[in-house]
């Protein structure tokens, strides 16, 4: 049997995000542990910028997926990001299958809990896979934050389906990371919440000032045409060689980490530039130097039910936004004219020159920015924080209604019918 520890990293210097509008009087429960198919340092999107700003009112403990290594002995590594946050990363021995490897993920979360009380913690749950070694334990809430389409992805595990059914039987609320989201499982849950990808405004807003542009990309002359985010199965790596074969006097500029692709299979050509994963403070300052975002992702299962948060950071960062037909994009951001949808790379072409040749785009602007108002991670997590306490009161209404029943039963059975009592 395999031993179980704990190994903590000293804390890093904490980054406190204030949310003035929530009522500090209003508290859920002290603690949130989030079960996260993501790692914390891969790429600071959704996950990160929500919980950072529940760290306001809970400790929240971020539970990424195991690593495997040269160890006889199951531990997990506990380390403090920021204030309130920790990220906890389980480390398992090698050659463990899937049995195994989730009786060994159970004892480090019975261990995690040790002298502590799972009622009083909010369970968060980005991936249904950790059901398979958390479903023993009873949250005092459990919450489904379903970001994305998870079974439409490549290597996507054959059971997630099934767990996802029994994630969300045991979910008192679940929230969807975009609108085509929403509408595919809102008959799914009674309690489910449509929060599209959000932005930081304050920060991206540095992309309008003019900022001495990063090295590896401030000498690259010409129209700058960027990407940032994750480059995998859903990048239409053709449309980018097609675009870069037209028009070879523009750079297209990508930024993120390759994953679940060969790298040999991307283009190579002189005006295609990878400059490799960035992290989430320096994307303002790449932002500033291009003349035209683009979000050139395949038409597919796996990009059918995303919501690019991209999208608004681009906008945010006041930069004109080429897309490909994706279902949350064009609405609103297409329909409204913000963002400009094209099928194909000549109609990428088309639509980037016309950004390019466009003399005056303050009109525009001030479009992008009207729409921008009410968009804000800080919005989205004070109106998550609303509906899980209106979900908290309903829940001990309930129990206490189900109590009260139950009470009146066993004193007076006559008096309740069948009909009345609780299933």
């Amino acid at each position: 049997m395999n031993k179980t520890v704990f190994k903590k990293t000293p804390a890093t210097t904490p980054l406190k995000i204030s949310l003035s509008s929530i009522d500090k009087s209003e508290t859920l429960f002290k603690n949130l542990l989030c079960f996260s198919h993501l790692r914390w340092d891969f790429v600071y999107q959704r996950p990160q910028h929500l919980l950072s700003r529940f760290a306001e009112n809970t400790n929240v403990y971020f539970l990424e997926e195991p690593i495997f290594t040269d160890t006889n002995e199951a531990f997990i590594v506990i380390s403090q990001k920021k204030e309130r946050v920790w990220v906890c990363v389980p480390h398992l021995p090698h050659n463990l299958d899937e049995n195994q490897k989730n009786e060994s993920l159970k004892k480090l979360i019975q261990l995690f809990f040790a002298g502590k009380d799972a009622s009083e913690f909010i369970f968060w749950y980005y991936t249904p896979m950790a059901l398979e070694f958390s479903s023993h334990i009873k949250a005092g809430m459990t919450v489904y934050d379903c970001m994305d389409e998870l079974a439409a992805f490549k290597f996507a595990p054959q059971n997630i389906k099934t767990l996802e059914n029994q994630l969300l039987k045991r979910a008192d609320v679940v929230f969807t990371g975009g609108n085509t989201l929403f509408q595919s499982k809102k008959h799914l849950h009674k309690n489910i919440h449509p929060f599209p990808s959000s932005i930081e405004k304050k920060h991206f807003l540095k992309a309008r000032q003019k900022h001495s542009e990063p090295e590896d990309q401030v000498n690259i002359a010409g129209p700058k045409i960027g990407f940032y985010g994750v480059i995998d199965e859903r990048f239409d790596i053709g449309l980018i060689e097609a675009v870069a074969n037209a028009r070879p006097d523009w750079n297209i500029i990508l930024i993120g980490p390759v994953v679940k692709i060969d790298p040999q299979t991307l283009p190579q050509n002189k005006n295609i530039h990878f400059l490799g994963p960035k992290n989430y403070d320096q994307l303002p300052h790449y932002l500033s130097g291009w003349d035209v975002a683009i979000i050139p992702f395949l038409i597919n299962e796996s990009t059918r039910f995303i919501s690019p948060t991209k999208t608004p950071e681009y906008l945010c960062g006041g930069k004109p936004v080429v897309s490909t037909p994706i279902t949350d994009v064009i609405y609103p951001y297409g329909e409204d004219k913000l963002v400009s949808i094209a099928n194909d790379a000549a109609g990428f072409i088309d639509a980037i020159t016309y950004w390019l040749e466009c003399e005056n785009i303050g009109e525009w602007l001030t479009k992008v920015d009207r729409f921008l108002l009410t968009v804000s991670w800080d919005f989205t997590c004070n109106n998550m924080w609303e509906i899980m306490l209106k979900t908290l009161t309903n829940k001990k209404a309930a129990a206490n209604r189900t109590q009260k029943v139950f009470k009146t039963e066993k004193q007076y059975p006559d008096l309740i019918s069948h009909q009345a009592r609780p299933a």
